[in-house]
């Protein structure tokens, strides 16, 4: 033996000994003595060392994870014909990487919005090789060929996915159908699942089902978790084949717990539904998290359902809104809209119609009509934007266009009232004609008050079918609107129980006005029916519960009087005091007479001479009268309340 064959033979066991002994720390989970070990193996020319240290920075095992790191590594190896390395560089190349090094996320980002020289000089210390690898299609193309030169039949598919996709090449799917076939024939399950996509989709032959059913079978059963997933939807579709669901469920299955985003959605799906699988909740819940933290977004959109729906169990509106709102930050337009709308409701967070706006128009922007309608509705009621009735009408006018009724009846109604745009009763009636032809009760009731307005007699007839049907549809509005029709006697052959039917209809619909409506029917005994205190404290009780300031005024003078109640001037007080908040003029002189009387209340002079006055400002005249008295040494306010007949005349109006 020559003294250079016995060096070379050193040689070899010196990068032997130390690259076995880096497997064996390897797998004893010792990364880092791992590291030292392969560290002197390539020194000694390993190239199998040179790779594994490689992965070790691309997996973040003993080191702090950066794939340029890694990068240096994989070329060390590639250079010297390691055909696993120059495979990872080309799919690096291929992808990129744009990251920080694991653990160093918030330290890169506080370096990058400072400018200080000293800091960057410490990144480029302690990460000489960078934080980020550029695509590089050229690169990746180049060490492809030379990992399929070297025996790697997935790099030969790897070149036929970017010769279908015109990756760094001209796009050819001949090209890459003749790559995926060597590819296939060298025993690679990426090319057998890639034919099989060629002819499913028809890539440059004709759409050949069967044939694509053979590939997608033989890359399942060569542990390609992609082509049992799509034999899986052949089979579930019976695309080629008769339909199999429950064959399709165990192939969902192996790719789910093979980790498959795509097969663990398809196999919670069917778990969901109990269709080839056992219907079984907890597991779909499983396979739905698991795909969703992989930012798998048709996952993360069905458990966002999931939970909103609550799917047997207690719905959880706090995990719904928070994967909807990962499924809005990666874009998905619908959700944008849903987490919009749970912003604005607060339903599963806090009422926020700031960030309701700010999703509204991202999902708008990207088409979403309803969106659209929503952003008009923020913009008209000052919600979370800057009240601008122009913005209104121009977001009104885009989701009208683009076919959502509920806007294309607002439309119609800011022609009419001018909000935003010049008055303009033809378009008016063009658009609510458009939204009753679409059957929008809401439309058919402002067209029939439009006509109306104007005073088209003729069309009385149609104003009346108009308001029926969509009374009869649900709506409320209509009802009302019927009700005072008939009650004012402007409809032909209105009757004395026609409109005491509407507003009853539209009381039971839970219409605040209607109720308050009917309570005063029952409160005065108008024909049909009887006076009947209690009926009429019951519906104006209601009225004032929702909120509206007549029932609330109207249930103060009830409780003072002891009308269908016994007397409560506490409680009066109270009504009074709401309904004076929402500007109810009668509602502010009562409070004022009962605060400077202490009648319910500790008497109190400034806040009686406050409220006092602003029922004067609205034109009340015992209010304007009882404010001299304010002057007046030693002398309350003096006044009393309205008529019961002027209260309820006032308190209607």
């Amino acid at each position: 033996m020559t003294a250079r064959t016995r060096g070379r033979l050193v040689f070899w066991r010196s990068a032997a000994r130390f690259e076995v002994r880096g497997r064996q720390r390897y797998e004893q989970r010792q990364y880092l003595d791992a590291l030292k070990a392969w560290r002197k193996a390539a020194a000694w020319g390993s190239s199998d060392a040179a790779f594994r240290i490689g992965m070790l920075y691309e997996r973040g095992e003993g080191v702090l994870r950066n794939v340029p790191d890694a990068v240096v590594w994989y070329r060390r190896a590639a250079e010297r014909d390691n055909a696993q390395a120059q495979y990872r560089l080309g799919l690096i190349y291929l992808m990129g990487f744009e990251g920080a090094p694991s653990g160093a996320e918030g330290w890169l980002r506080f370096v990058a919005q400072c400018d200080d020289d000293n800091l960057k000089s410490l990144l480029a210390r302690v990460f000489p090789n960078g934080v980020k690898v550029e695509k590089n299609y050229a690169e990746a193309w180049r060490w492809f060929t030379a990992a399929a030169t070297a025996g790697r039949p997935e790099a030969l598919a790897a070149l036929g996915d970017m010769t279908r996709q015109g990756l760094g090449c001209e796009k050819d799917d001949t090209a890459a159908r003749r790559w995926y076939l060597l590819a296939a024939r060298a025993g690679s399950a990426s090319g057998q699942f890639a034919l099989g996509d060629v002819h499913y989709q028809g890539l440059g032959v004709p759409v050949d089902y069967e044939e694509a059913l053979r590939w997608y079978r033989l890359a399942s059963d060569g542990g390609d978790v992609r082509g049992s997933v799509a034999l899986a939807s052949m089979l579930q579709g019976g695309k080629g084949v008769p339909g199999d669901i429950a064959q399709a469920g165990q192939l969902y299955v192996r790719a789910a717990e093979a980790g498959e985003p795509r097969g663990q959605y398809n196999a919670a799906l069917l778990h969901i539904r109990g269709e080839g699988l056992p219907k079984d909740l907890d597991k779909a819940e499983t396979y739905l998290r698991a795909a969703a933290k992989r930012d798998y977004l048709p996952a993360i959109v069905s458990l966002a359902e999931f939970y909103a729906r609550g799917a047997g169990v207690e719905p959880d509106l706090r995990e719904s809104a928070h994967w909807y709102r990962r499924a809005a930050e990666l874009g998905d337009a619908a959700s944008r809209f849903i987490l919009g709308r749970l912003c604005a409701s607060g339903a599963g967070m806090p009422v926020n119609q700031a960030e309701a706006a700010r999703w509204f128009v991202l999902a708008a922007e990207q088409g979403h009509a309803a969106a659209g309608h929503n952003l008009a509705a923020l913009y008209a009621n000052g919600e979370g934007l800057e009240r601008d009735l122009e913005k209104a009408f121009q977001w009104c006018q885009w989701a009208a266009e683009k076919g959502v009724v509920a806007s294309q009846t607002q439309l119609g109604r800011m022609y009419w009232s001018g909000d935003g745009v010049n008055r303009d009763l033809e378009l008016a009636k063009v658009w609510l004609e458009k939204a009753t032809e679409a059957g929008d009760p809401a439309a058919k009731t402002s067209l029939a008050l439009l006509h109306l307005e104007n005073g088209d007699d003729a069309d009385s007839a149609r104003v009346e079918e108009m308001l029926v049907e969509a009374a009869q549809e649900g709506h409320s509005d209509a009802a009302l609107q019927l009700a005072k029709l008939y009650s004012d006697q402007k409809l032909a052959g209105a009757k004395a129980g026609d409109a005491y039917q509407w507003y009853a209809k539209a009381a039971e619909k839970g219409h605040p006005e209607a109720q308050f409506s009917l309570g005063l029917l029952y409160l005065e005994g108008r024909s049909p029916v009887k006076l009947d205190a209690t009926a009429a404290l019951k519906w104006i009780i209601k009225s004032a519960e929702a909120d509206y300031a007549p029932a609330q005024f109207q249930l103060g003078v009830m409780l003072c009087t002891g009308t269908g109640t016994s007397k409560d001037f506490a409680r009066a007080v109270r009504w009074y005091e709401r309904a004076a908040e929402r500007g109810h003029a009668l509602a502010q002189f009562n409070l004022a007479v009962m605060l400077s009387k202490g009648q319910g209340c500790a008497n109190d002079q400034a806040a009686a001479k406050a409220w006092m006055q602003q029922a004067a400002n609205q034109g009340v005249k015992q209010a304007r009268a009882a404010l001299a008295a304010i002057n007046s040494p030693n002398e309350d306010i003096q006044g009393d309340a309205p008529s019961r007949r002027e209260q309820t005349t006032q308190a209607s109006s």
